[in-house]
């Protein structure tokens, strides 16, 4: 049975890109929720794709890698916000699913 809730796990990630960069909110708000959407829709996907046995812990890890580069270059397109205010709001928000991500798929992904 899947655990992860792609709406939650968005919502989640959501508050924490906006605590994080809440400066610049109001310019990045829409980008922001393009990219929590993302990527909570990419850690459902891998939690679906352990639980059916197609895929393992290395390929979980690129997969999330590729979507954390992917929303990390959005990012960086916004004026004044550079790598390291990028790379926090990620952190954090990753940081906020961490525990529900881990316990879904049953290791340590974040």
């Amino acid at each position: 049975m899947m655990s992860l809730d792609v709406a939650q796990l968005g919502k989640d990630i959501l508050a924490a890109f906006n605590g994080t960069l809440i400066e610049k909110w109001p310019e990045i708000r829409e980008y922001g929720e393009a990219e929590a959407k993302k990527l909570a829709q990419t850690l459902v996907m891998i939690e679906k794709l352990k639980i059916s046995g197609k895929i393992t812990k290395e390929q979980a890890a690129l997969h999330l890698e590729i979507q954390k580069n992917a929303t990390r270059m959005v990012f960086m397109t916004i004026e004044g916000l550079g790598i390291l205010a990028a790379e926090a709001a990620i952190t954090a928000a990753l940081n906020v699913v961490k525990d529900s991500v881990n316990t879904a798929v049953g290791f340590s992904l974040l």
